[in-house]
């Protein structure tokens, strides 16, 4: 109890500094379970699991009133394994997201750090694994498209656009980092989405060069990389339709990999069965799913 309220103290303080119109949110999710592998390298296996449909995480969410519809808002999330308390992210501190940035009611919002990409901002909202519906254990073969953002973006600077009349859209740019070689490790993508009453649709791309490569650390995408190749693109769209309670939904997307050399880092050009032509590889996904809220809750 006297750690809660040192700590309750501390985020008192912190809110005290600032205006009435500032604001910290603490938030989390945990997700434990069983799961069942019917074969996992050619055996059974029954074992406990955290994060298996929905990363276990804690965070801490802020936005701070500068006047005339702008505020300065950031976001530190944290995630990791309920199993046995350790980091998630190869050990990231706020692996899920780091960021700080300006938000307008006009302009819409500029925000840098470790962000998602924007085929997890506009595209996955349609697809089941990256809703709470479906999860991890809807990911498509080896999340080749990152919908259920087995990695994110580091160095980034990201816009999002406000909500014009149902239409938004916005992009990322991750920096290498590197004094020697701009393009080594960093990332782009770009996406939109338009929502009329019942209906939404969505398309985005995204594109890594380097990616999971040791020749640049500090890069865009790193050690939690899905391939490791020169370069990789990912582009898709999606429709969803609400009947009611009901919600039916349709996504396309498709990977290019292109000098590759494994899944993960791996340097064998077989690796859990995807075998590599030339260091070259294409998944292509189609998706057609649906839900039913049986209340509003």
């Amino acid at each position: 109890m006297k750690k809660s309220l040192m700590a309750l103290g501390v985020f008192g303080t912190f809110a005290g500094a600032a205006n009435a119109q500032s604001s910290v949110t603490l938030y989390g999710l945990i997700d434990a379970g069983l799961t069942y592998t019917n074969n996992q390298g050619g055996s059974k296996n029954v074992q406990a699991t955290s994060g298996q449909v929905n990363g276990s995480r804690w965070g801490l969410r802020g936005a701070e009133d500068l006047g005339s519809g702008l505020k300065a808002i950031f976001v530190l999330e944290n995630g990791f394994s309920i199993d046995s308390g350790k980091f998630g992210q190869n050990g990231a501190e706020f692996g899920r997201q780091a960021y700080v940035g300006l938000s307008s009611d006009q302009a819409g919002a500029v925000t840098l750090g470790r962000q998602y990409d924007s085929v997890v901002d506009y595209l996955g909202p349609l697809a089941l694994t990256g809703t709470s519906f479906g999860g991890t254990q809807a990911a498509h073969p080896f999340d080749n498209d990152n919908l259920d953002n087995s990695f994110r973006i580091n160095n980034s600077v990201k816009y999002q656009s406000v909500n014009y009349g149902g239409l938004k859209f916005g992009g990322l740019y991750g920096f290498s980092n590197a004094a020697d070689g701009f393009s080594d490790n960093r990332a782009y993508s770009f996406g939109t989405s338009y929502n009329y009453g019942p209906l939404n649709v969505a398309a985005s791309y995204m594109q890594l060069n380097n990616a999971g490569s040791t020749l640049n650390a500090s890069g865009a995408v790193t050690s939690d990389a899905t391939f490791a190749a020169a370069r990789q693109r990912t582009y898709g769209a999606g429709v969803s339709y609400a009947f009611g309670a009901a919600n039916v939904g349709f996504v396309f997307s498709q990977t290019h990999l292109d000098g590759a050399t494994g899944i993960g880092g791996s340097a064998s050009g077989t690796t859990n069965g995807l075998t590599l032509s030339d260091g070259s590889a294409r998944f292509t996904n189609y998706e057609v799913n649906g839900h039913y809220n049986l209340s509003p809750a």
